[in-house]
């Protein structure tokens, strides 16, 4: 398999910044994700590229061993402890039996030859199959971001996702949040010499198109009512994510006023039928262009 540069996958230099990263992935992501292109093979491949760049150059751990061992990164730490128990006499007295990694030399200033055994320890292209090539590494997790209205996070609903080819439908609880992270098991990258496949982490990300104000579970939301029914008092219909209801204005109601309606807000996350409270705030809207008649009457309300 050809070595894959993230820097490059990504369009962006060495010494990019975190910031920089996360914004080239964000626009590719939404030029290439699958439900944009749902029979592009070659625009699935390099969604699947972009992931696995960003799943490294974002973790800032991944990200130094892969500057510094590129292709090889994953096995770092092994490489590491390899160069500490290496010996005088080389890997062999070390304690690395030759009958697991055969004759291989190391001196400080021979990285070449201690690449070769790199490449035979952990199953490289020069690997004669000896126990330890055998190991077992689990693949690379994905990431990716699922775009959802408020109305859409307001009900358990099903979307079906492609991922590597594959269409995937998953269900969706009512009642998930803004930048809430959950994990598809097994949806990741292909793990090596048959190890687990990576996970698939979606990140949602939920765009709020209505007229409420969403905190966790609680709902707030400004209602108008006339001068007169906050005088007199009387009823108003407002619309909630759940239908209409109808609510009680008391006489004398003053701007500003919030009243709470118990379990009228937002679904609880996997709590089914458990919700938040919707909370409205009353704003009293004074009458304009007043007729004569209008004036006088309330020029006398003002004088008792």
């Amino acid at each position: 398999m050809d070595f894959v540069d993230y820097y490059k996958t990504l369009g962006i230099e060495k010494n990019a910044s975190t910031d920089e990263i996360k914004k080239a992935y964000r626009k590719l992501a939404r030029k290439l994700h699958p439900d944009l292109n749902p029979n592009d093979k070659d625009a699935h491949k390099k969604f699947q590229q972009i992931n696995e760049a960003n799943e490294v150059l974002s973790d800032p751990e991944k990200r130094k061993k892969y500057d510094q061992y590129g292709e090889n990164w994953k096995h770092a730490d092994q490489y590491e402890q390899a160069k500490q128990q290496q010996g005088s006499r080389g890997f062999g007295g070390a304690g690395f039996g030759e009958e697991d990694f055969g004759k291989y030399t190391y001196s400080s200033d021979d990285e070449s030859a201690f690449s070769d055994f790199f490449e035979s320890l952990f199953g490289g292209a020069g690997s004669s199959g000896g126990r330890r090539s055998q190991t077992r590494y689990r693949g690379q997790d994905y990431r990716a971001e699922l775009h959802l209205s408020l109305t859409d996070a307001f009900k358990t609903h099903k979307q079906t996702l492609t991922i590597n080819g594959k269409n995937v439908r998953i269900t969706i609880p009512a009642g998930v949040e803004n930048g809430q992270v959950i994990r598809l098991k097994g949806y990741g990258s292909p793990g090596a010499n048959g190890g687990p496949a990576g996970d698939l982490l979606i990140t949602f990300v939920i765009n709020n198109e209505t007229a409420y104000r969403r905190d966790r579970d609680d709902l707030y939301k400004t209602e108008d009512i006339d001068l007169y029914t906050a005088l007199l008092g009387g009823e108003k219909t407002i619309d909630t994510m759940d239908g209409k209801i109808k609510l009680k204005v008391n006489t004398g109601t003053q701007n500003g006023t919030k009243i709470r309606l118990k379990g009228k807000g937002f679904p609880v996350y996997k709590k089914e039928g458990e919700h938040g409270d919707l909370y409205i705030t009353w704003n009293v809207k004074l009458p304009t262009h007043l007729t004569e008649k209008q004036k006088e009457l309330f020029t006398e309300l003002s004088k008792l």
